[in-house]
C-alpha cells in the first residue's frame, strides 16, 4: 500500500539537520541554561544566539522573540496580557480564526467583559477590509486579531494593510501567523505589527516550541510564573534542544525558500489541475484553488458526494493510505461543521465532504496523481 502524507497543513516532516542539531544539543549541551556555570552558559549561549538568527530573519531585535511552545501559547500571551496589562477593552475578530485565538477572545469576554467585535467576510472567506476600518472608529482601547494566512481554506490577509489601519487608528495589531512563517519571508519593520505568534512544527522543525513576537516597550505582562527565564515574560526552564531545533528549521526553509515555494507551488498547481480535469464538479473552498490570493501550501475541495457516502470518505483515504485533513466534519460522525467552512459554504455545500491536502518539499507529483485517482474512483 502506497503512504502519503498530505496533511503538511497540521504539522510537516522534521528536516534531517534538524535532527541532527537537536540530537547533537540533547547529548552535549544538557545544562540548564538558568545555571551560572559553564554547562548552564553553554546552553543558554545556544538559545541566544537562536533568538538572533530568528530575530534577523524576520528584521526585528532579539530581545522582541519570547521562546514559547507553540502558537496557541504565543496566542494566549498576547490576547490575555493584552487585555489583563493593557488595558484592552475592545477586540475585533474574525468568526474564521484559529480556535487559539477564538477560545481565548470568548474566554476574556467572560472573565473581563470585553467587547468583541467580527468583521464580516466576504463569500471567499477574505475580510471585508471597509468592514474592518469601520470597527476601529471607536474610543475604547481596542486590538484586531487576524491571522495572515488561514490554516484551513489557505486564505491570505494583507497583512500590511491592517498593520497600516491599525496603526492610523492607534489599534494594537496582533496576528497568528504559524501558517505563514518558515513560508513567507516577513519584515516586521515594513509590516507593523505589534505582536506575531509562530510554531516550529509547521515549517519542518520539532514539535513543542514556537515563539511571539512582542514589539518593544508593549508593556505585556507573563502569562506563565515562576521564574526569570525569557526576561521575565516566559518562566520555565527552557528548552534548549528545541530552541535550536526552531533556529535551524526556519534557517534551512528560509535560506531555500524560493527553490521549495516554487517546486510546492508546482505541486499545487498540478494538483489543482487535475482536479478540475478528473472531478469537475469540485469545488475549490475560499480562494484555495488561485495562487494569487492563497497560500502556496494547501488545497480545500469540496467533493461532490451525497452525505451518506461522506461519511466514510476519510476511512477510506485512510484505508488508501493517504493522510489529509477534514474541511467539513459531517463526513466523521461529529455533529458540528468546521467554523471555517459554516462561516462560507451554503447549506448544501456544507452537507458534502470537504477535504484539506496541504504540501510540502517532502511530496511528488506522483503522489497528486495517485491522491486524485483514488478521490476520482470514490466519486465515481
Amino acid at each position: 500500500m502506497k503512504h502519503v502524507y498530505f496533511d503538511n497543513a497540521a504539522t510537516t516532516q522534521i528536516r534531517d539537520e534538524v535532527i541532527t542539531s537537536i540530537t547533537e544539543v540533547m547529548r552535549e549541551n544538557y545544562g540548564n541554561a538558568s545555571s551560572s556555570h559553564s554547562f548552564g552558559r553553554s546552553s543558554k549561549s545556544l538559545i541566544e544566539q537562536s533568538r538572533k538568527t530568528i530575530a534577523s530573519y524576520l528584521n526585528v531585535s532579539a530581545g522582541e522573540i519570547v521562546f514559547t511552545s507553540g502558537g496557541t501559547e504565543a496566542d494566549n500571551l498576547v490576547l490575555r496580557s493584552a487585555v489583563r496589562d493593557l488595558g484592552v477593552k475592545h477586540i475585533v475578530t474574525s468568526k474564521i480564526e484559529h480556535h487559539a485565538v477564538l477560545h481565548t477572545i470568548e474566554q476574556l469576554k467572560n472573565e473581563y467583559g470585553i467587547s468583541v467585535s467580527y468583521v464580516n467576510l466576504e463569500t471567499n472567506g477574505h475580510i471585508d477590509y471597509l468592514h474592518l476600518e469601520a470597527l476601529l472608529q471607536t474610543e475604547s482601547k481596542t486590538l484586531v486579531s487576524l491571522m495572515h494566512i488561514n490554516n484551513e481554506i489557505g486564505n491570505i490577509l494583507d497583512i500590511e494593510r491592517v498593520a497600516n489601519l491599525c496603526k492610523a487608528n492607534h489599534v494594537l495589531f496582533h496576528s497568528d501567523a504559524v501558517q505563514s512563517v518558515g513560508h513567507y519571508k516577513i519584515d516586521l519593520q515594513e509590516v507593523q505589527v505589534d505582536f506575531l505568534a509562530a510554531s516550529a512544527h509547521k515549517f519542518h522543525g520539532p514539535k513543542g516550541v514556537g515563539f511571539a513576537f512582542i514589539r518593544k516597550n508593549s508593556g505585556l505582562q507573563p502569562l506563565i510564573l515562576g521564574g526569570e527565564q525569557e526576561r521575565g515574560l516566559r518562566a520555565g526552564t527552557e528548552s534548549v534542544h528545541n530552541i535550536t531545533g526552531i533556529e535551524v528549521a526556519l534557517k534551512s526553509t528560509l535560506n531555500n525558500l524560493n527553490k521549495e515555494a516554487d517546486y510546492i507551488k508546482s505541486l499545487k498547481q498540478y494538483f489543482i489541475d487535475k482536479i478540475a480535469k478528473d472531478i469537475p464538479k469540485a469545488i475549490f473552498n475560499g480562494c484555495s484553488g488561485d495562487l494569487d490570493m492563497s497560500t502556496y501550501t494547501l488545497v480545500n475541495i469540496c467533493l461532490p458526494i451525497p452525505p451518506k457516502k461522506a461519511a466514510i470518505l476519510l476511512f477510506q483515504l485512510d484505508l488508501k493510505g493517504i493522510a489529509c485533513s477534514k474541511g467539513s466534519a459531517c463526513q466523521s460522525g461529529s455533529s458540528q461543521n468546521s467554523h471555517v467552512l459554516t462561516e462560507i459554504l451554503s447549506d448544501a455545500d456544507l452537507l458534502k465532504p470537504s477535504i484539506r491536502f496541504s504540501f510540502s518539499i517532502y511530496n511528488t507529483m506522483e503522489e497528486v496523481d495517485y491522491v486524485v485517482e483514488v478521490l476520482k474512483e470514490f466519486v465515481e
